[in-house]
């Protein structure tokens, strides 16, 4: 017995869409002041990381 089998190219454009819809409920959530603080700050840190992180990638790639 043999399953249907989905192709490359659907199976991460189906985790790309259940990655954005958590992101969606997450930036929601955020907006609306319902994430407890300990969440808060992880969010906070990696999105200081991120920014951090941009200007070396452009650089290298402007090199």
């Amino acid at each position: 017995m043999t399953s249907p089998v989905i192709s490359r190219e659907q199976a991460f454009a189906n985790a790309r869409r259940v990655l954005d819809a958590a992101r969606d409920r997450r930036d929601s959530d955020r907006a609306a002041g319902c994430l407890d603080s300990a969440t808060e700050l992880i969010l906070r840190r990696l999105e200081r990381d991120q920014r951090q992180q941009a200007p070396a990638v452009e650089h290298r790639a402007a090199a």
